[in-house]
C-alpha cells in the first residue's frame, strides 16, 4: 500500500468515527482511541486467540446483537432481520451466507464505526443506571472488552475489593489476553491494575 492509499484510508477511518460520533453523542476521542488500541486503525484486522474482527474488533456474538438492535437504523434491516436470538440467548443467523455477509460488515469502516458507537452510547446507560455515576471512557473500554454484564461485574467487584485477581474472576477472557491480566513475570494484575492500564 502507498503512503497515499494509506492516508486515505487513515482519513476515510477518522471520518467515519467522526460521523458514528456526532450522531450518537459519544466522544470522538474515544472511539478513536478504543479503534487504535484495538487494530491499529486497521479496518481488516483480525484477532488469533479469538472471533474478534474489524476496526474495533467485534467478536461474532457482539456484532450479531448490536447489529439486530441497530442495523434497521443504518439501512441495514435485511441483517438485523436476520438475526434472532435462540432458547440459551446467543445470537443466531439460520442462512450461513447470510451470516458471513453480516459478520464481513465489521471490517467496512464505516458500519464497524457507527455499531461501535451505538453500542458504547447502550453501554453508557446502562451502566450509569447500574454504578449511579458518570461512565468514563474506561468504563465503556471495559464493557466493549468483557460485554456489559462483565463490566458490571468488574466494577462493582474493583469498587469493593480493588486488589482482587482480575484473571480469577475473568478466566476466559484471561487466556485470550494473557497481557491485559498478566504482568511480564507471569504473575497477575489485580482489577484495579487493570483498571488503571485501560484508563
Amino acid at each position: 500500500m502507498t503512503v497515499n492509499a494509506i492516508a486515505s484510508n487513515s482519513g476515510r477511518i477518522q471520518s467515519a468515527i467522526q460521523r458514528a460520533a456526532a450522531r450518537t453523542g459519544i466522544d470522538f476521542d474515544y472511539l478513536l482511541g478504543q479503534a487504535k488500541v484495538e487494530s491499529g486503525l486497521n479496518a481488516s484486522a483480525s484477532a488469533t486467540t479469538s472471533s474478534a474482527r474489524g476496526l474495533y474488533q467485534f467478536v461474532e456474538q457482539s456484532w450479531l446483537s448490536v447489529m439486530k438492535q441497530h442495523g434497521s437504523e443504518y439501512g441495514l434491516g435485511w441483517a438485523a432481520d436476520a438475526i434472532s436470538r435462540n432458547a440459551s440467548g446467543r445470537m443466531t443467523v439460520s442462512d450461513s451466507a447470510t451470516k458471513q455477509a453480516i459478520l464481513a460488515l465489521r471490517n467496512n469502516p464505516e458500519i464497524a464505526s457507527a455499531m461501535a458507537a451505538e453500542h458504547a452510547s447502550d453501554n453508557k446507560d446502562a451502566l450509569e443506571s447500574a454504578t449511579g455515576r458518570e461512565a468514563t471512557g474506561t468504563d465503556l473500554y471495559m464493557a466493549h472488552f468483557l460485554g456489559l454484564g462483565g463490566a458490571r461485574r468488574f466494577l462493582a467487584n474493583m469498587q469493593s475489593n480493588p486488589g482482587t485477581s482480575a484473571a480469577g474472576l475473568f478466566p476466559a477472557a484471561a487466556r485470550a489476553n494473557r497481557g491485559v491480566f498478566y504482568n511480564s513475570d507471569g504473575s497477575a494484575r489485580s482489577l484495579a491494575d487493570v483498571y488503571q492500564r485501560f484508563a
